[in-house]
């Protein structure tokens, strides 16, 4: 309030000069044509200078009620908008300003402070919806360990039944590892700046060490393997990048896969392009579902959610889009799923800057 009265002072000894200069100037250009005693110019000061503060006193009122009516209220009105949106309400929208005001200039500025509170208000229930889901897939496997550690502690119980505990132990540890790691993987590829390490490295023999190292998980579940791995494909791309997506894929395949199944790896080598498929005889995809498989933490099929953690195919289709390559999935229930990458041989130089 006292920064306002100064600036409202301010504003006035400002108008006053101007008027007083310009007042001044034109009674100087008048009586230079004119023949007026001294005795009269000195009784008509005190009339022109009440003159000039009248004037100077109405061109305030005025310039205050402009200001009042053109600029402190839209500027109030963005400031309380910010004010709630600093607050965390991001449902905050500021109403753009009539243009016959002629203040049209703020709409802008309002137009983008909206654009933002809206990307703002996606980011944080995007947020929200993380934590919430992180919380829930961390829930089960720390309530699994803390049952059966409770469970191993009885003295009565059996030698096999303090295995199958044990090993209920390992697997929910297991389960809550793989969550971790790839929520820590998924947050570095969405909020750094990932440029891919560009390499020229033999995809061919990637592919064969990815699935050999699930060679231990086929066999216990009798899947059969079936490759058509063209040899020697060498590709220009991100190696570490595109293991992840092997061995997302793979993992998935086998884990979807009845035991007795099949799960099939094809390697094709086109002109400018490579084709890597993996398919599976597993449940398969309903088409509802399939509009959300890369989407954190869904999970369509919850007979299955014990199988996975809901972020494998976000992590893979993150990837996609980083190294410039294309995902699709064709898929029925119960007659399994094919996962097709798409994969420029020669890696586009401006693909995966982000």
């Amino acid at each position: 309030m006292k920064h306002k009265k100064l600036l409202g002072v301010y504003k006035f000894v400002i108008f006053f000069l101007l008027i007083a200069f310009v007042v001044s100037c034109s009674f100087i250009l008048f009586l230079h044509f004119l023949d007026f005693s001294k005795e009269e110019i000195m009784a008509a000061a005190p009339v022109t200078f009440g003159n000039v503060l009248l004037i100077t006193f109405l061109f305030w009122i005025l310039d205050t009620v402009r200001t009042h009516v053109f600029q402190d209220k839209p500027v109030r009105m963005i400031t309380e908008g910010l004010a709630k949106i600093t607050a965390g309400d991001f449902k905050t929208r500021i109403e753009p300003i009539s243009e016959i005001s002629g203040m049209g200039e703020y709409n802008e500025i309002i137009t983008y402070i909206n654009q933002m509170t809206e990307e703002l208000s996606g980011v944080e229930t995007l947020r929200t919806d993380f934590v919430s889901n992180v919380s829930h897939e961390m829930k089960t496997p720390l309530a699994v360990i803390q049952n059966y550690a409770q469970l191993l502690q009885c003295p009565d119980i059996t030698d096999q039944e303090r295995l199958e505990y044990a090993s209920a132990i390992s697997d929910a540890s297991q389960r809550l590892s793989e969550l971790i790691m790839n929520i820590l993987k998924l947050n570095k590829l969405e909020n750094q700046q990932i440029y891919p390490d560009r390499k020229k490295f033999n995809l061919s023999e990637q592919l064969c060490e990815c699935l050999l190292d699930f060679e231990s998980e086929w066999e216990k579940k009798e899947i059969q393997i079936e490759t058509e791995i063209q040899e020697d494909v060498m590709l220009y791309s991100d190696p570490d990048l595109l293991s992840l997506v092997w061995h997302n894929l793979i993992s998935n395949a086998i884990k979807f896969t009845e035991p007795s199944g099949t799960v099939s790896v094809t390697l094709k080598k086109l002109e400018t392009q490579v084709l890597v498929s993996v398919e599976d005889t597993g449940c398969g995809i309903s088409p509802e579902t399939g509009k959300h498989i890369f989407d954190k933490f869904y999970q369509g099929d919850t007979s299955h959610a014990s199988k996975g953690n809901g972020l494998g195919l976000a992590l893979v289709k993150r990837i996609i889009d980083i190294t410039g390559s294309e995902i699709s999935v064709q898929s029925e229930p119960e007659k399994g799923s094919i996962f097709t990458v798409t994969l420029d041989q020669e890696g586009d130089s401006h693909a995966g800057k982000i």
